[in-house]
């Protein structure tokens, strides 16, 4: 296994960190954590287009860059260590666009691809309801065919993107044992959003979608019928590769932070960087989020080779996760009471990464699937 980046790699990663520090972060920082308006979400987003984010994974003709997944994982590392907020409507757009490239019809790919992948649209993927989270068989919203519609009912939870969404790819039960893809185009079928208040991460859109009678051309199905838990396993590899990634970023600012404070704090005559239980946590915060980089790079270069890496991605997710948790933690402990106030940027970074293992599948179910693989009994059922 190779672990040296290619010059083109190198070179996407410095670029696109010369124009956050330089220009996008200063931006973020005077917006604070307020919610950020879609015109305003449109235009960073784009500008981040040009350095590899959302394009980076896709292919020319879609006006993407073609260069692979893992570079786009690199690009999104050092969006997330700026501003999570701002990384996450793109990497919905970039997981958004490969479900509409592997399985759509080509009218829809014509239709909506180019657009997401310039962040002219934003898209929401529709898993998770109100008593339906990891379990993607038990979904409640149901798509009913009449004629040439599908007339959907239903309610989803925990949808980011969900109030900047120009389409939403709801997972529908289409018969009792069918989940299917219906892509839903909200200038032609309304759909209700309400945001959703966390105790983090409100910069960007988290949301309920109801859709009442909501009827769409059965042409905007996503795939076969009753192929949508299937696609969305497929989907979901690089969905928890790039949840793993957000709180390596995060682990990684919270690192920084946490060493130049240490350098510059004075403590019982020295820096506090030469005590010696300080140095063993900034020595267990780097080793740590070099091991959850080293999953998710291995991951993710299996995703992109065409391998099925259900375990290797699940793994990647859990670790780094529950890394960011703990790596967080410790930087806030080394900053001391000035760590729980505004002033200091550490407070933030601790309540984003306490969400973290939550998303696509919280730890407890990551570490099922990491077992069902290891002894081949199913844990769920």
């Amino acid at each position: 296994m190779n672990f040296e980046l290619s010059d083109e790699q190198r070179m996407a990663v410095e670029t696109v960190r010369r124009f956050l520090d330089n220009k996008l972060e200063p931006e973020i920082r005077r917006h604070g954590e307020r919610f950020i308006p879609k015109p305003l979400m449109k235009e960073w987003t784009q500008a981040l287009t040009g350095y590899g984010h959302i394009t980076a994974p896709h292919q020319e003709q879609w006006g993407g860059l073609d260069m692979g997944w893992l570079t786009h994982l690199l690009i999104f590392e050092e969006i997330a260590y700026s501003s999570l907020d701002v990384a996450i409507p793109g990497f919905i757009n970039a997981v958004g666009a490969e479900l509409i490239r592997r399985f759509a019809p080509e009218t829809i790919k014509q239709r909506y691809l180019a657009d997401l992948v310039a962040a002219e649209k934003f898209v929401s993927l529709g898993i998770s309801e109100p008593d339906v989270g990891s379990d993607v068989a038990a979904i409640k919203t149901r798509a009913v065919r009449d004629g040439d519609f599908w007339v959907i009912n239903g309610e989803k939870t925990w949808i980011t993107n969900g109030a900047y969404s120009d389409i939403f790819i709801c997972t529908c039960k289409t018969g009792e044992n069918e989940v299917t893809h219906i892509l839903v185009d909200r200038d032609e079928s309304e759909y209700e959003v309400r945001d959703i208040q966390k105790m983090a991460l409100n910069g960007q859109s988290t949301a309920q979608i109801f859709l009442t009678e909501c009827r769409v051309p059965v042409a905007n199905t996503i795939g076969r019928v009753g192929d949508g838990l299937r696609n969305t396993l497929q989907v979901f590899e690089i969905a928890r590769c790039h949840m793993a990634m957000w709180s390596i970023g995060i682990a990684r600012r919270a690192m920084d932070e946490a060493i130049a404070y240490a350098r510059d704090r004075a403590q019982h005559g020295k820096k506090i960087a030469g005590h010696q239980l300080i140095a063993d946590k900034i020595a267990i915060m780097a080793t740590k989020i070099d091991a959850a980089r080293l999953l998710t790079h291995r991951a993710i270069s299996l995703v992109q080779a065409g391998t099925r890496a259900e375990t290797e991605c699940s793994m990647a997710k859990w670790y780094a996760t529950e890394m960011a948790i703990e790596a967080t933690r410790d930087a806030l402990q080394i900053h001391g009471g000035n760590g729980v106030t505004r002033e200091f940027i550490v407070e933030r970074l601790v309540r984003e990464a306490i969400i973290c293992p939550i998303p696509d599948g919280t730890t407890e179910i990551q570490k099922l699937v990491v077992s069902r693989a290891l002894t081949g009994i199913q844990a769920f059922r």
